[in-house]
């Protein structure tokens, strides 16, 4: 195994772990309706969503690498 491919091996597990604790984090933040808690989930959106870009370019779907 190449360190190229243990790169991504190890992307990809840190990127279901947060994945899962953001959608936990956003879960709880839902209900809440204050400006601050609206921020939150916006960030807490944006980074489940970079977590599934994450696991896309591991698996070859983004970007221009081998």
């Amino acid at each position: 195994m190449d360190l190229a491919t243990f790169e991504k091996i190890v992307a990809s597990i840190g990127a279901v772990v947060v994945f899962v604790f953001a959608l936990i984090g956003l879960r709880g933040e839902w209900p809440k309706t204050g400006l601050d808690d609206n921020v939150t989930k916006l960030l807490l959106g944006l980074m489940a969503f970079g977590c599934v870009l994450v696991i896309l370019a591991c698996f070859g779907v983004l970007g221009g690498g081998a």
